[in-house]
């Protein structure tokens, strides 16, 4: 991307590698949690300030609200999940029992149904009442690991003087590495001048070449969980340092933070026809795994196959439906 001297870079981010003609150029600030601020906001009036989604971004929230006794909606924060099952069968049981770590140690509830929400490899290890062959179907999908990574610049100029505001980076550490301007949206209001402080984005996909892609990604798993933070940070700094000294980039001085999000279970798999088979309808693994037993239902990106927000929220309103017509 040219720059004319002196000025912000435009970002003019097409539709190429979005699902559904999507653009990066649409987004929250900070992704998909507002997203979930705003469903909580209409789930659990008084949880979230009103407005709208313009201010979501900046929207306080008063946790206190999210799991009160008595309300129709109760959100409750810090309590993994140890196990789901059926009061009696699944195909006769008047409810369902859920076990999960509080406060006081285990706890339980009951309830007419129940969604699981959770990534499909970890559902067998909740609920064993599911057949061996939805089981494996679950197991199949290998969740991909990722990494972003965040740094903060006290200000962008050796980019503005360079000329160029994404890069992509073959053989690197991270692959890429891009300025993130995010939207205007409320009272948010992104960097403009190259002078103001700015973060920047940069991605890796930890894999191994040469094997397939499934235990490429479990590869990748075992080196972000072997990987220290030092690594990460003596690669970053010897990454922009060789791509932004020319622009008089000085790691010591410009970087003002780092921040790596390290996703061991990052994104749902997506069938590669490299080595995945072509499934009947209805006999791919995912297809086979989101099938509701009894009144417990499932739901969430993998059940899409699909590494999206919008797939997820499919998802969602297609496990409802399972159970309503049960």
């Amino acid at each position: 991307m040219n720059l004319a001297p002196g000025r912000a870079p435009r970002m003019g981010y097409t539709a190429g590698g979005y699902a559904d003609s999507g653009s990066y150029r649409f987004h929250f600030p900070d992704g998909n949690a507002s997203i979930a601020r705003l469903l909580v906001r209409g789930l659990i009036p008084g949880a979230v300030s009103r407005g709208t989604a313009e201010d979501i971004v900046t929207a306080a929230i008063d946790y206190s609200q999210l799991d009160r006794p008595g309300t129709p909606v109760r959100l409750r924060l810090s309590s993994p999940v140890m196990r789901v099952r059926h009061r009696g069968q699944p195909g006769r049981a008047a409810d369902v029992e859920v076990v999960w770590i509080g406060r006081r140690g285990l706890e339980s509830a009951r309830a007419k149904h129940c969604i699981l929400a959770c990534w499909h490899t970890v559902i067998p290890y909740l609920c064993a009442e599911f057949p061996q062959s939805q089981k494996d179907a679950m197991r199949y999908q290998v969740k991909v690991p990722l990494v972003y990574t965040t740094v903060g610049l006290r200000q962008w100029t050796a980019f503005e003087k360079l000329g160029f505001s994404r890069a992509s980076c073959p053989g690197s550490y991270h692959y890429s590495a891009r300025l993130d301007f995010g939207p205007q949206i409320g009272g948010y209001v992104p960097a403009k001048s190259p002078d103001e402080p700015v973060l920047v984005s940069m991605e890796r996909t930890p894999c191994l070449p040469g094997l397939p892609e499934r235990d490429q990604h479990r590869a990748g798993r075992g080196e972000l969980f072997s990987t220290t933070f030092a690594t990460f940070e003596r690669s970053i700094r010897d990454q922009l340092a060789r791509m932004l000294s020319a622009g008089g980039f000085d790691p010591g001085r410009d970087i003002e933070a780092i921040t790596v999000n390290r996703w061991p279970h990052g994104y749902a798999y997506e069938y590669n026809p490299l080595f995945d088979p072509d499934w009947p309808d209805g006999q791919a693994p995912h297809e086979i795994a989101r099938r509701p037993l009894g009144r417990i239902a499932i739901a969430n990106s993998d059940a899409s196959a699909g590494a999206y927000t919008d797939k997820a929220i499919d998802e969602a309103w297609r496990a409802v439906q399972d159970l309503a017509s049960a």
